[in-house]
């Protein structure tokens, strides 16, 4: 069983939902990141989706790529997003790590760093730093049996993302090759669009349900406490990403960590109540 999966059988059976902070590597300090997402931990994140920077971003609003070109900027790739991941695994062996990002850093670290024994590098390696799930926007199911494969092989879940515009068919293809969870994505638009309707996210849930039997994570729009209450109330995970990122964007090295983590506290304890 992953650590993704214990960790929402743990969740489950205690009557809770989990927490899950996204972060850009990288930002707002190149070497942050592993401190940052210790501060997260402490804070009550369950699952860590941790993202990988990247110079064009479809899924992603003005905040997370601003993050992103910072991190870029900073020469944050995915060698040193692996590299973040075995230092904060040198003191958490629980929490779930997801990197989250697209196909061309994946394509290109496989290019870069080719295992002579011809198995992927970027899945070997982010196993060996101690990654627990893979979410790659643009990798479409229906072509990742294989990538979902050697995952899972390895002991990484393979997450995918639904929208409000997901045909049951989509659904389908989903549910044939993802596991950990699922991210549905809240609203039409890119991350910190709009205004969340958790009426809809409500009617939509049981639709997914009938075909993805693990758990269904829901993000992009959850900004505050109450918000999360009311998406945590119908989804099995809150995810929370653009409102962090502006957190912590102009804060000191020394507050960074602090202020995510009083951020999260105030959701965790919403979310317990």
């Amino acid at each position: 069983m992953s650590r993704i999966a214990a960790t929402f059988n743990q969740l489950q059976a205690s009557g809770r939902k989990a927490l899950i902070p996204y972060v850009t590597a990288g930002f707002p300090f190149p070497d942050i990141t592993p401190g940052l997402m210790h501060a997260m931990v402490a804070g009550g994140a369950d699952v860590i989706e941790l993202g990988v920077p990247f110079s064009d971003p479809s899924a992603d609003g003005p905040v997370i790529q601003k993050a992103g070109d910072k991190a870029l900027a900073e020469g944050v790739g995915m060698v040193q997003v692996l590299a973040m991941v075995r230092t904060f695994r040198e003191t958490d062996k629980v929490t779930p790590v997801v990197l989250m990002g697209y196909a061309n850093p994946v394509e290109r670290y496989n290019q870069k760093h080719d295992h002579l024994d011809g198995k992927s590098a970027f899945v070997t390696d982010a196993a060996q730093a101690g990654v627990d799930g893979v979410l790659i926007v643009d990798y479409p199911p229906e072509e990742c049996e294989g990538f979902a494969a050697e995952l899972k092989a390895h002991g990484l879940d393979l997450i995918f993302l639904l929208a409000p515009t997901s045909t049951d068919e989509r659904m389908r293809q989903v549910a044939a090759v993802a596991s950990g969870y699922v991210y549905y994505v809240s609203l039409k638009g890119v991350t910190g669009a709009g205004t969340l309707d958790t009426d809809a996210v409500a009617a939509m849930l049981p639709r997914i349900r009938r075909h993805v039997s693990i758990p269904v994570g829901v993000g992009f729009g959850i900004r505050d406490a109450a918000t999360a209450c009311a998406i945590g109330k119908v989804a099995d995970a809150v995810v929370i990403g653009s409102k962090i990122i502006q957190l912590i964007e102009l804060q000191s090295r020394e507050q960074v960590g602090p202020v995510a983590q009083r951020f999260l506290s105030e959701i965790r304890t919403a979310l317990d109540s």
